[in-house]
């Protein structure tokens, strides 16, 4: 199936509330890419940033979306831009509201001048309007001259027609748009009750209602059914009642299929994204979220990265990126199916705990509705006896929250817990349906569990196939590779409309490490196991070891040769590069992380490091005596940076400032500061992203994970913020 590129009525009336969350967060600033994106950088008091995007080109969108996922900014800001900057900066976030149950979202920001309202339409052409209080149109994407509304700046603004609202219908009037139907029931759910077409079979599948039966034929208990359906898809979007699933769906030629609808190896792309779980996608693989809004932005940044174009068919190089890219995304959907299988499982094991823990409540909720039915009572008047009951403060009445006659189900409310039952059976049957749900659950991620190792072997395999074709290209190709180096040399790399990825993992990449800039590696441990494999595996002769006198620190190795060369005791390190290794040694130990800026560094040859103590003494694990002189480097200050190398490999460095500033073709400078590695790290990955023309390339090579591990550990800040 088609993957969903438009918000649905449905999908805005449940998103409304979760967006309502929001409301008092401020507008810092606010941005338009292209003709239909609307970007609105906030910042909320509980939750910090807040990015919300508004879209309504050909895929018609309005949710939050995670800091990491904004788009880059784009260059000089447009007169939409800027109007919006002038009227929202510093505006207080008033509420959003959806029109009727159209597909219209208004959001009403305050400011001590005045009310502005953007209202976005997710239908048609799309547009998003801004207003006064007034509703007086300041500006607006597109201007709208029909016969039934217009849409022009000093305009007031018109709403479309209002059409029926389904989710607040009265019976009578249901009854009406159902009676003056001339087609079957589904569409007549999908057009006259405005659903449109998923829904509407949702609809008659919940209700258990034939979805091409005649409108004709539909009879009052048919009503019955639809509309009792309808009511409590209503109560559950405005009680908030959500479990936000987002589909994905295998390719047919996909092998390995597993029975459980986890994608092995196969490529699963997302199609449809939704607030609660449909029986229409039963067929599919559905992915749980705690929120809507996380949902919609995974579904729109997966959908994004389906979609980005194709390489050019005229390279002949094997796009191995792209295989090794979707295999990479396949992981990580697996990961969230086994996450999304155990979530379940846990749940429904307390579920059944749950039914045995209030078993007198339970047992008695049963028994009266199975006394009620031998005595022939209608489904319509044991919901009536419960609601009854529960007015009179009765605790098993007041824990049942609705009694579903179509199915024979009730649903209770233990411990915040709601849980579905089977009105047929009792206590301990219902429980061990539970638990052989969990049970199958747990098999189902057993299965994924050894999808995933199928396609980690897969990604392995892409990768050895990518090394073994470059190393076969490399072979006869020198002086091809001396022109296309002093070609790259030239590139303004930062201004390139497409940046090829060209990976490297060197065996070092586990380490802390950079390249002086004299080209001399230093290498450096992590924690004490590192440290220790350092000393035992890494050390020759010929190489420098430097620490701290801080106690915290890495060991630090600058080498004197690559371990895959003869070892040499004879090469003279410049005075530069072992420099260099001291600022590194400093900057990476807790000298950084207690906020200060230099501290002393000593240095010494391979061959007085031992990890033999002396008698009468301990080492422990990532510590080594020093036998003989040491040099020291007295006050050495701190100072890291990191940087994005664009040639011979595409990948982020770091390390001091003088040595990656002369091979990144981009950098930034820091220094100890307030903020957590992570939250900087990503501050980081923002101001990369802002200096490449390149959009996705600071995205494929340089998330905010990848940035950090080149990070000193504790607090840091832009040297130049």
């Amino acid at each position: 199936m088609d993957p969903k590129r438009e918000l649905t009525s449905v999908d805005l009336a449940a998103l409304v509330g979760e967006l309502g969350a929001y409301e008092g967060a401020k507008v810092d600033k606010a941005y338009l890419y292209g003709d239909d994106l609307v970007r609105l950088k906030m910042r909320d008091f509980d939750r910090g940033r807040m990015e919300l995007l508004l879209e309504v080109g050909e895929v018609k969108r309005a949710h939050t979306v995670a800091p990491e996922r904004v788009p880059d900014a784009p260059g000089r800001p447009p007169q939409f831009a800027m109007m919006l900057r002038n009227r929202l900066s510093g505006a207080d976030f008033a509420g959003v509201e959806q029109y009727e149950f159209d597909r219209i979202l208004e959001f009403v920001f305050e400011r001590d001048d005045g009310t502005t309202r953007i209202i976005v339409e997710l239908f048609g052409q799309g547009n998003v309007a801004v207003t006064d209080g007034e509703y007086e149109v300041i500006d607006c994407l597109e201007t709208v001259r029909l016969k039934s509304r217009t849409v022009v700046p000093g305009s007031r603004y018109e709403f479309p027609d209002t059409r029926t609202n389904p989710l607040t219908v009265s019976r009578e009037a249901f009854d009406h748009e159902m009676d003056d139907s001339d087609t079957d029931v589904v569409r007549t759910l999908a057009t006259q009750l405005n659903f449109g077409g998923l829904y509407a079979e949702e609809v008659c599948t919940r209700a258990g209602v034939e979805k091409g039966m005649d409108i004709d034929d539909a009879d009052e208990a048919v009503y019955d059914r639809l509309y009792e359906t309808i009511e409590r898809l209503a109560l559950d979007i405005r009680n908030g009642n959500f479990d936000p699933r987002l589909y994905l769906e295998t390719d047919d030629e996909d092998d390995g299929a597993d029975g459980d609808g986890t994608p092995e190896g196969g490529d699963a792309h997302v199609v449809d994204v939704t607030p609660f779980p449909l029986e229409e996608h039963e067929d599919l693989d559905g992915e749980p979220y705690d929120s809507f809004l996380s949902a919609l932005d995974d579904y729109f940044f997966r959908l994004e990265l389906a979609e980005e174009e194709e390489p050019d068919p005229t390279d002949q190089r094997p796009d191995f990126e792209s295989e090794i890219a979707k295999h990479e995304r396949i992981i990580e959907q697996q990961q969230g199916a086994i996450e999304g299988f155990e979530q379940e499982a846990e749940s429904l094991r307390e579920q059944a705990e749950l039914l045995y823990a209030e078993y007198g409540l339970v047992d008695d909720i049963l028994s009266t509705i199975l006394g009620a039915r031998k005595r022939d009572r209608s489904w319509d008047d044991i919901r009536d006896r419960f609601e009854e009951g529960a007015e009179q403060g009765i605790d098993a009445a007041e824990a049942v929250v609705d009694v579903d006659g179509s199915d024979g189900t009730v649903t209770v409310d233990i411990d915040d817990e709601r849980i579905s039952l089977d009105a047929q059976q009792g206590v301990e049957q219902n429980a061990d349906r539970l638990y052989t749900e969990a049970k199958r659950v747990e098999e189902k991620k057993e299965g994924a569990l050894a999808a995933i190792e199928n396609t980690r072997d897969d990604l392995e395999d892409a990768k050895r196939r990518r090394d073994e074709w470059e190393d076969d290209e490399s072979g006869g190709a020198d002086e091809a590779e001396a022109d296309e180096d002093e070609e790259d040399s030239q590139r303004d790399w930062l201004s390139e409309p497409s940046i090829p990825i060209r990976e490297n993992e060197p065996w070092f990449d586990r380490f802390r490490w950079f390249h002086t800039s004299d080209g001399y590696l230093v290498i450096g441990g992590r924690n004490a196991d590192q440290n220790e494999e350092l000393v035992k595996k890494y050390l020759e002769p010929g190489d420098k070891v430097l620490h701290t006198q801080a106690h915290g620190g890495p060991v630090t190795v600058l080498k004197a040769t690559d371990p895959s060369e003869a070892s040499s005791s004879d090469i003279d390190l410049p005075e530069s590069s072992v420099a260099e290794a001291a600022q590194f040694a400093v900057s990476y130990s807790s000298v950084w992380k207690d906020g200060r800026y230099a501290g002393d560094v000593y240095a010494v040859d391979s061959d007085q490091v031992s990890k033999t103590p002396e008698s009468g003494e301990y080492l422990e694990k990532g510590g080594f005596a020093i036998r003989g002189d040491r040099t020291y480097y007295r006050d050495t200050a701190v100072g890291a940076a990191v940087g994005i190398q664009c040639e011979p490999y595409t990948r982020v460095i770091g390390g001091p400032p003088s040595a990656i500033e002369g091979q990144a073709v981009t950098t930034i400078e820091l220094e100890p500061g307030r903020y957590a590695q992570a939250d900087a790290a990503k501050r980081l990955y923002r101001r990369f992203r802002d200096r490449f023309e390149d959009e996705t390339f600071v995205r494929k090579i340089a998330s905010p994970d990848r940035i950090q591990h080149f990070m000193p550990p504790g607090g840091s800040r832009i040297a130049d913020d």
